[in-house]
Order: structure tokens, then sequence, then C-alpha cells
């Protein structure tokens, strides 16, 4: 069963347990498959959580990684479901992340950072890595492997047969045309039933009603030899008149279907431990659009049909965390290669993030990118680690610098000036030598 619910943390609480992140996962418990802070003062932050109530074995515990030198890495979170105005449409975060990529070795980001239906935008040092999947990697729970490439396997939902015509042909499309290795389709034979639900931040989040249909079609794919699942679903309860305004470019009107496609892909991911990822089936066409031509962010999905080709050419390549006898893999890296970990500045308040502070990994909070929350460094309390930038290409700059082992203050005016402290430097008189009496 996957609910959604919220918690309150208080200071205290965070005080006694050593960190905000800490704290909160004591609270949630360890059938999350998704939280975030939503709202923060100073006496107490506010979680949305998402669960899953299916007894399953737990991931391994946090410990020491192994070193892999020579490599640097950066995180770069686009939180689905926030309304994000860089990422919050259809991979329009995709200039900026391959902006950031340019700074370092490899660039790791979820796939809502890039997907856009039929159009795609990844340079060869992006890791297509799922938001699950990040988070264990920012815990020290698994190293990241880049594959030569992946054996895909994709789950269809049952559905009519113009949508499975529809679907089909994104399969051979991108078979012939970018060599993606597709080890078999499964069509359910029963619903699964992907569901969109708003809490009350206003952010979007969602849920699987009959997760057994997913969960049994995984595990018939990973049989046949997939290491990589894609899923295509048709979500339901879509609110149509807020999803008019985000293909307006309201900006107080998130993507609907962005939680629910996290909740899916992480369901997966935490199950199976292979990299997944979630498209509409079907893209919405008949929506009462006031404008045909929508604001540019989300182009993409309404010049496509259907939301799967982007996802099947993400997993290609994205990156494997568990070590089998089969597995290729070209490269590794872990959390002891994190130069720094990217993220909007009224959202910090996710796994990445904190975990980040935890271990001081610089956070780079980009003012540019706006989101519904207010979760920024003051709300969370955080007077140490977070550097602001005012947009991605000032966040490349300061990636650069960190890189180089150029401290950010130095680039910045008015530079302090550092003095001595006069009352420590007072000269110490030596010590008088009394003679002894004769």
């Amino acid at each position: 069963m996957i609910e959604n619910r919220q918690f309150r943390i208080s200071r205290t609480e965070a005080r006694e347990a050593g960190s905000l992140r800490q704290a909160i996962e004591k609270k949630v418990g360890p059938g999350a498959l998704r939280w975030y802070v939503t709202a923060a003062d100073r006496g107490e932050v506010m979680v949305e959580a998402t669960l899953d109530s299916e007894v399953h074995e737990a991931p391994a515990g946090a410990g020491e990684r192994p070193f892999h030198p020579g490599k640097t890495a950066v995180i770069s979170i686009i939180p689905t479901g926030v309304g994000c105005s860089i990422g919050g449409y259809a991979g329009d975060a995709a200039p900026a992340t391959n902006l950031l990529a340019a700074t370092t070795d490899y660039l790791i980001t979820n796939p809502n950072a890039v997907n856009a239906s039929d159009f795609i935008s990844l340079e060869n040092n992006v890791l297509y890595t799922e938001g699950f999947c990040i988070d264990m990697l920012s815990k020290g729970e698994i190293d990241l492997y880049v594959p030569f490439a992946n054996r895909v396997g994709l789950i269809v939902e049952k559905a009519e047969t113009a949508s499975l015509d529809a679907v089909f042909n994104v399969v051979n499309t991108v078979r012939a045309v970018h060599g993606v290795d597709i080890v078999d389709c499964i069509v359910t034979q029963r619903p699964i039933g992907t569901r969109c639900i708003k809490n009350r931040s206003g952010a979007y989040v969602g849920t699987v009603e009959h997760p057994e249909v997913l969960i049994d079609a995984c595990e018939r794919l990973v049989d046949l030899g997939a290491n990589a699942i894609a899923v295509t679903t048709n979500i339901q309860g879509l609110p149509s008149e807020e999803y008019v305004q985000h293909f307006a470019g309201d900006s107080d009107a998130p993507n609907p279907m962005g939680g629910v496609e996290a909740i899916i892909s992480h369901l997966i991911v935490d199950r199976f431990r292979v990299p997944a990822a979630h498209a509409p089936m079907i893209n919405l066409k008949e929506l009462d659009l006031h404008d045909r031509v929508v604001d540019a962010r989300g182009g993409g999905e309404m010049a496509s049909v259907s939301g799967l080709a982007c996802v099947l050419i993400g997993l290609r390549r994205a990156p494997q965390f568990a070590h089998t006898p089969k597995l290729r893999a070209v490269d590794v890296i872990n959390l002891n290669n994190l130069l720094a970990v990217v993220a909007p500045a009224s959202c910090l308040g996710g796994i990445p993030v904190l975990c980040a502070l935890d271990r001081d990994v610089p956070v780079i909070a980009v003012k540019a990118n706006e989101t519904i929350l207010a979760v920024d460094r003051e709300a969370l309390g955080v007077t140490e680690g977070v550097i602001e930038a005012s947009s991605y290409a000032e966040a490349a700059g300061l990636l650069l610098a960190l890189r180089r082992g150029i401290s950010p203050d130095s680039l910045t005016r008015p530079l302090e000036t550092k003095r001595h402290r006069r009352s420590l430097l007072t000269a110490v008189k030596e010590p008088r030598i009394r003679r002894a009496a004769r």
C-alpha cells in the first residue's frame, strides 16, 4: 500500500538526533519512498513523505565508501511536482544541466531535468539517475557504475489498441534510430492505477493503486535479463484546470504528473535495484487550452504523441548501482567524488542537500529556479555550507572555482581584509629575575 503522510519535526528533535536529516528519517521510518521539507520556521519543520507499507528487504546501511580517485561528480537536483521554473516542464532544464556538466567529469541528475517526450538532450557525461538512487548515493549506501549500455525492459499499462500502436511505434523508433536494446515489452492484463495527488503544501505526489501488477511485470522483465525498467501509464486524477494553467506558464501550477512519476520509479528502484523511469503513455491534447501554442518550456509534450521516447533513450546508459557478476561498467563513482550539490534556492529540504550539509559538501542554491516552496537556507537555519548563485550560469562558474580549489569568497567584492588583533600581540615583558639574598 502506498500512503502519503505529513510529519512535524521540532527543532529540539533535530538537535537531539544530531541533524535535521537524521531526525526526519527517524520520524518517517524505513519505508519511505520519498520525503522532503515543505516548510520550516524556528520551532519546527513540516515534511511530506510517501511510504510503502509492503515489507521487503531494506537497503544496506550507510558506511564508508571506497575511494575512486581522479573523477569529480556534481549532483543537480530538479525536484518534481513543486513548480520549478527551470525544469518543471518538459526537459527545459537540459541547457542548464549540460552547462553544469561541462564543469565536472560526471553530472548526476534526475530524469525529469532532461525528459521532453520525443526530445531529450544530455551530454555523454550526464548520468540519468532516478531520485531514489540519488538519495541512496547521497546517504553513502551505493556506488554508481557507468555501463556500456543497459538492456531495457518496458511495462505498458493495459490500454486501447490505438494507444498501444503509438507506444510500439515509439519502441521501434528508438531501437532503429538510437540503438536502444529493449529486451521485451509487457502489456499488463490489469490497470496499474497510477493517480496524482495534491499535498497540503500545493506540491504534487501520487499513488499506485495496484502495485502488485507493476511488481509482477518487473519480476518477469528482470527474469528475461532486463537491467533497466521503463514504465508507461496514463495517469488518473489529473486536474484539467491546473494542467491548463501549467501549460500557460503559471508559476503557481506545478506539473501534476511529476510527483506520481517519481513514486513509480522510486518503488521499482527500492524493490529491484535497477534504474527505472516513468512516462505518460499518451500526452493529453484534448485540454481546453487558451492558446494551442503553449509556454515554450512545455512545448515538448504538445509536440509529441507519447512521453515514452525520452525515457527509453535516457535509460540506455543510466548508471547501475547493484554490483552483480554480469555488470560491465566503464567507470564507478560515489559520494567521495562529490564536488557539490546544486538545487533551487527555495527547495533545500531534500535528502541530497541535507546529506551534503551533514558531510560538508558544498551546496549551491540557485535563486533563478523558483518553486512553490520557501525552504531556503534562512528557513532551515543553515549558516554554513550553502553558496547562493543568481543563475545556473553563475552556478557553473562556482563549480569551476571549487574544482580548481579557488575560494568563492575570493571572487566577490568587497573582499574582507584580514587584520591582526593588536591586543593579542602586545609585547610580553620578560619576568624579572630576583637574585638570592646573600
